[in-house]
């Protein structure tokens, strides 16, 4: 985790400037912890973009441990905050895949149009076969002009097996043929990457229902997980396509991608206070490798580091 730590802190840098910058300057000894300081800290999270609700959560909760000394003066600040953002992220057990209890384990892999969903599926068919599991891609976007081409490439890339028809073919016949040959090879994953679509386009949700109906069909209890692909360059964008598909396809999981040089990375702070979804996984670049599971206290550690007055 170390080298992904590196990445993840360089990727962040930006984040913990827009908390840095001035918050070295707010938060500095000496300064009292007044109501003006509280609102500059409020506007700071809000700038990093850990949303205007749990901002407020966390500078009244600050406001109250100063009224009752837990936090003496305004240094201990950034302790708190680092603490508290890490232990409000979901625990370790509530980020791991969900498995089939017998046979391939299906993922489906959704989001609109930009996010990353290929590169993503790549990533993570590369991450399973790095513990030792044998995975198979369903190219199930037949819409996008080379999706499946890509996703093909990126297969022989990783090392992996892929199904994939021609384009404009019907996805969830992808996935009927994806889930059969899986099920004969004995494989432990099969990962499906849809085509990216907006809630408001129905027809391409009820592809997304067919799809699963199929998979369904094919092993009990598939699609296992649905995880949704946000772009973490976004914003408060990411926060209302988690809403939207989380309402709309049954999703399981997050996947935070493009974490490489934005200056939003506290939208992981706002989609976890927001709904009630893990972030499973997070990306920081282009490279197969530039993706791990997501921790939450290395993330905010990356997110601080460097913040504190006394160093």
């Amino acid at each position: 985790m170390g080298g992904f730590f590196s990445k993840l802190k360089a990727g962040l840098k930006k984040t913990r400037e827009v908390l840095t910058m001035d918050v070295r300057d707010l938060v500095k000894i000496g300064r009292k912890v007044d109501e003006n300081l509280l609102e500059e800290l409020e506007e700071k999270l809000i700038l990093a973009d850990v949303g205007p609700r749990f901002s407020m959560e966390i500078v009244d909760d600050i406001r109250k441990k100063y009224k009752d000394k837990e936090i003496e003066n305004s240094d201990d600040i950034l302790d708190f905050m680092e603490q508290m953002l890490a232990d409000r992220l979901f625990s370790e057990s509530q980020m791991k895949l969900l498995k089939a209890e017998s046979g391939p384990t299906v993922i489906l892999l959704v989001g609109v149009n930009g996010t990353g969903k290929t590169t993503t599926t790549a990533k993570l068919a590369k991450y399973l076969t790095g513990t030792g599991h044998s995975v198979l891609l369903a190219a199930a976007d037949t819409f996008r002009a080379a999706a499946g081409e890509q996703l093909d490439i990126w297969a022989s890339r990783v090392g992996v097996d892929i199904v994939r028809h021609s384009d404009g073919a019907d996805p969830a016949a992808v996935v009927f043929d994806a889930c059969e040959a899986a099920t004969a090879r004995n494989m432990d994953y099969v990962l499906v990457d849809t085509a990216g679509r907006i809630h408001t386009k129905s027809n391409l949700m009820q592809q997304l229902e067919k799809i699963h109906r199929v998979a369904g069909k094919k092993i009990s209890g598939a699609p296992h997980e649905v995880l949704l692909i946000l772009d973490a360059t976004t914003g408060q964008n990411a926060l209302s396509q988690a809403k939207i598909f989380t309402e709309g396809v049954g999703v399981t999981g997050l996947v935070l991608t493009k974490l490489d040089g934005t200056a939003k990375g506290g939208i992981a702070m706002a989609i976890n206070h927001e709904i009630s979804l893990p972030i499973k996984f997070i990306g920081v670049g282009e490279k197969e490798d530039d993706f791990a599971e997501f921790d939450p206290r290395e993330y905010v550690k990356a997110m601080f580091i460097g913040m504190d007055t006394r160093e």
